[in-house]
């Protein structure tokens, strides 16, 4: 999970938030929340949130503008001192469901090359007092979750039209040790390649323009990608798998297991696709990247993302069929890149 520490409240309390550009609301676990747990992902201790426990903390009534604007300019059943609730579905079918606080947050930002200050700001944000799914589980929880999507609901938006920060942020990802950095505002651009976002669209989103296995081109018309104005390609630090549309999967898998043509494949627990492969045993990585080829996916602007085969084809784990070694690619319909690992015999 890509999360980070943030502020909240007089006197300031610390709460992990996932860092989230595919939704647009901030909340964090309330007091009210009975069952949510106490340690979370990674062990991490876990704090509930208490307005009352808080000098600036305010409630949010259904009158005000910001309930107006989320809930698209009018509220059901809303009288005076009512305090405005939210929900919030996420695309797995999670759900937080709680009202909104105004409070100060606070946050690092960027204050020159590698230094930060600390900031705050007031920002309207959940107060969650039920969560669903994967929201609740111990293993996976953390405090809530810090909207950045593109909305005037979200943190950064908040922040920007106040004048605090510029309306920008940047996501470094540290691929090594599963760190990086995430800075609100305005950073100093680095020397990297880039793909405009699509206009007047509800996500953060790009332009696909084709896709390319080995040195083969996917023979696809430009409408599967939805590029312009249609669809596009959405950026979502909060989802795991890369989507894609059965037209473009379907051909890409076709392509990808036309490289080892004795494949058999088998489909495991109704959903996983997999097949035996012995390769290379020294080596797991070396085996599937000699056997498989690369893909590589083209954006707007000749930007350029290559997918290793190691990288979207995964080993069982310790799992001996008949003495053969299996590998599986866990490409359902539409769906790619998903770790998972069973306990299974036969």
């Amino acid at each position: 999970l890509y999360y980070a520490k943030i502020g909240i409240g007089t006197p300031s309390k610390d709460y992990y938030v996932q860092v989230d550009t595919g939704s647009d609301i901030m909340w964090v676990n309330c007091i009210q929340c009975r069952e949510c747990p106490k340690r979370g992902y990674h062990g991490l201790e876990l704090t509930l949130y208490d307005p009352k426990e808080s000098l600036t903390g305010k409630l949010v009534s259904c009158e005000h503008e910001f309930c107006l604007e989320v809930n698209d300019g009018s509220v059901s059943g809303c009288k005076a001192n009512v305090s405005c609730l939210y929900t919030e579905v996420y695309g797995d079918g999670s759900y937080s469901i709680g009202y909104f606080i105004n409070d100060v947050v606070q946050y690092d930002r960027v204050s020159g090359d590698l230094q930060t200050k600390l900031a705050n700001g007031s920002v309207i944000f959940g107060c969650g007092a039920r969560q669903s799914g994967d929201l609740g589980y111990s293993e996976d929880a953390l405090d809530g979750i810090l909207g950045f999507g593109k909305s005037n609901s979200s943190i950064v938006s908040q922040l920007a039209s106040t004048g605090k920060v510029k309306k920008m942020f940047a996501h470094c990802l540290d691929g090594a040790n599963g760190g990086g950095i995430f800075a609100i505002g305005h950073v100093v651009q680095p020397r990297v390649n880039t793909t405009p976002l699509v206009a007047n669209q509800p996500h953060y989103s790009v332009n696909m323009t084709a896709v390319e296995v080995g040195r083969d081109f996917l023979n696809l018309t430009t409408d599967v990608f939805g590029v312009g104005d249609k669809k596009g390609t959405i950026l979502d630090s909060g989802t795991t798998l890369a989507y894609l549309p059965e037209v473009i999967y379907e051909a890409l898998l076709k392509q990808i297991l036309s490289w080892q043509s004795d494949l058999k494949l088998h489909t495991l627990h109704d959903q996983y696709t997999c097949f035996e492969y012995a390769g290379r045993l020294s080596s797991s990585v070396e085996s599937v990247d000699d056997g498989f080829p690369p893909v590589t996916f083209h954006f707007e602007n000749s930007l350029l993302l290559k997918v290793y085969p190691h990288e979207y084809l995964f080993p069982f784990v310790s799992i001996h069929l008949y003495g053969t070694h299996y590998y599986h690619d866990h490409l359902f319909s539409g769906k790619v890149l998903l770790r998972q690992s069973f306990d299974f015999t036969c």
